[in-house]
């Protein structure tokens, strides 16, 4: 990280300058994330979806960012599409952690 910059504003030239790049995307989100950027981290990790077959996990972020956001369907959407996702690739732990979590949403 350069001297005087902020995580974030790193993250944030990364994607100026290579915007199709998901890693950047994602990393960008994960930033917006743990700033509590809720709206930001949802734009930023759709964009990452809309670029990469995603595992799972970008399912987390995008579901637990709506959350914050008041928006429920969406973010059981979300954590629906996490499920076939993560299926998909065999991650059946994660299966059951979406399926808890989206049995939780009221």
């Amino acid at each position: 990280m350069s001297k005087g910059k902020s995580r974030l504003e790193e993250l944030k030239a990364l994607v100026e300058k290579n915007p199709t790049n998901p890693l950047g995307r994602y990393g960008l989100a994960m930033e917006y994330f743990k700033l509590g950027m809720y709206k930001e981290a949802v734009d930023e990790i759709r964009a990452y979806l809309a670029l990469k077959d995603d595992e799972g996990a970008a399912y987390r972020i995008l579901a637990n960012s709506l959350l914050q956001l008041g928006m429920k369907e969406e973010a059981k959407e979300a954590y629906r599409r996490g499920i076939e996702s993560a299926m998909r690739y065999g991650h059946q732990d994660m299966v059951e952690e979406f399926e808890e979590a989206l049995e939780s949403i009221d």
